[in-house]
């Protein structure tokens, strides 16, 4: 009889549950779908459906609201517009006086009149500044 090494599931055992908090779920052609926030460009919500966009052009409808996604996200990502919320990372440039922010998937995503202080401190914060 062969002595068999007992098998260990290390990927169970590595996986944290805040790793499995910050990926979201998605249905696609009969598969699961697990999008880590770092691929996520914006999200766009419509009732109780949200759209989510990825880096890669994709875009996947999920049956949640906007506000239980961003209770998932990490803190890079901001509430923009009523339904809209963006990920940092991936804005490109601000315009019309921060009304509008580019983001590097070409999507231009209006920022509502209430978050422009909170939007424009935000990047101002993060952003990188080179003074001379």
């Amino acid at each position: 009889m062969k002595n068999y090494t007992p098998f260990i599931r290390t990927n169970l055992v590595e996986r944290t549950y805040s790793d499995s908090r910050s990926s979201i779920s998605v249905q696609s052609m009969g598969r699961t779908i697990y999008l880590t926030p770092d691929v996520i460009t914006f999200l766009e919500g419509e009732g109780n459906y949200t759209f989510i966009y990825t880096n890669t052009g994709k875009k996947y409808l999920v049956s949640k609201t906007l506000k239980s996604l961003a209770e998932l996200l990490n803190p890079n990502f901001m509430r923009v517009h009523k339904s809209y919320l963006v990920n940092a990372d991936y804005i490109v440039e601000r315009m019309e006086d921060d009304r509008m922010l580019k983001l590097s998937c070409g999507k231009e995503v209006a920022v509502s009149r209430r978050k422009i202080k909170e939007v424009s401190g935000f990047l101002d914060h993060t952003s990188l500044q080179i003074s001379a």
